[in-house]
C-alpha cells in the first residue's frame, strides 16, 4: 500500500465508521457507494458502537502472507450493540477462552508492518470486556 493512500484512509482504519442509509435507515459496514438493502446513494457517515457480542469465531492456524508471525490468532464475527455485524481479530484472549456470547470492545492495536515501505499499520481489533466490580 502506498503511503499517500494509507494516510487518506487513516480515519477509517482508526475508528469504527460506517454509513447510515438516509432512505431505509440501515447501518452499512464497511463503507460502500450505495445501500445494499435499498440501492440508495444518499449515505451519511456514522460512528459505530465499540462494544458487541461474539456470534461465531475461529482460530487462524495458517494465515495469509504477511501475517505468519501472528499465528495462531482468533477472528470472530461480532454483532455490535447497534446491530452492525463485523469481522475482526480478537486479542488478549486465548483460543480456549473464546465462546459464543463473549462480550468484546474495540481497542487500538498494531495490525501489521509493511516491510517494503516501512509503514507500521495500526487499526481496531476487539478484546474481551473487563467488567468493573
Amino acid at each position: 500500500m502506498s503511503a499517500p493512500r494509507y494516510w487518506r484512509e487513516i480515519k477509517y482504519r482508526y475508528r469504527l465508521i460506517g454509513e447510515l442509509c438516509t432512505e431505509c435507515g440501515s447501518i452499512i459496514f464497511p463503507r460502500r457507494r450505495l445501500c445494499p438493502h435499498c440501492g440508495c446513494r444518499e449515505l451519511e457517515e456514522c460512528k459505530l458502537s465499540e462494544r458487541g457480542t461474539v456470534l461465531s469465531w475461529t482460530v487462524i492456524q495458517h494465515p495469509p502472507k504477511g501475517y505468519e508471525k501472528y499465528a495462531p490468532y482468533v477472528v470472530a464475527l461480532i454483532r455490535l450493540d447497534d446491530g452492525t455485524q463485523i469481522l475482526s481479530q480478537v486479542v488478549d484472549v486465548e483460543p480456549e477462552e473464546m465462546r459464543v456470547g463473549l462480550r468484546v470492545e474495540a481497542t487500538f492495536r498494531r495490525v501489521r508492518e509493511d516491510g517494503s515501505s516501512g509503514i507500521i499499520e495500526y487499526g481496531y481489533k476487539f478484546r474481551p470486556v473487563i467488567e468493573e466490580p
